[in-house]
């Protein structure tokens, strides 16, 4: 049951964003950064920890998911060296995340053949 929870809160995270970037003329960049600030906030009201228990990988895995990772690096940061974890909790926490996706995406360009869109 775990496995089709996951499923459809995933699809319909990503259906919901689909409808966003069809019916409005925001750019795929922007939604991104809106669902990293989305996760961030919900992370910082709680409300984003009791949804990722119910929902497991189908609220971890998208964008939702990485804000929130966001913001429990910052919160905890924040409480070991102060002030200074406001810059450097989110970048610690998210470091992982961010380099595999710069080592995949250098690996998928070598096995493709990149091209820009005309």
């Amino acid at each position: 049951m775990e496995y089709i929870t996951a499923f459809w809160v995933g699809g319909l995270i990503c259906a919901l964003v689909q409808i966003l970037l069809e019916k409005t003329k925001l750019m795929p960049g922007r939604v991104m950064v809106i669902l990293v600030v989305t996760g961030t906030i919900l992370g910082a009201l709680g409300i984003y920890k009791p949804f990722q228990e119910f929902a497991g990988a189908g609220a971890s895995v998208p964008l939702l998911g990485f804000g929130n990772v966001i913001w429990e690096g910052m919160k905890e940061a924040i409480d070991k060296e102060g002030f200074i974890g406001l810059f450097k909790g989110g970048f610690t926490a998210g470091a992982a995340g961010i380099g595999a996706a710069l080592i995949f995406s250098y690996i998928a360009s070598l096995l493709c053949q990149p091209k820009m869109k005309k």
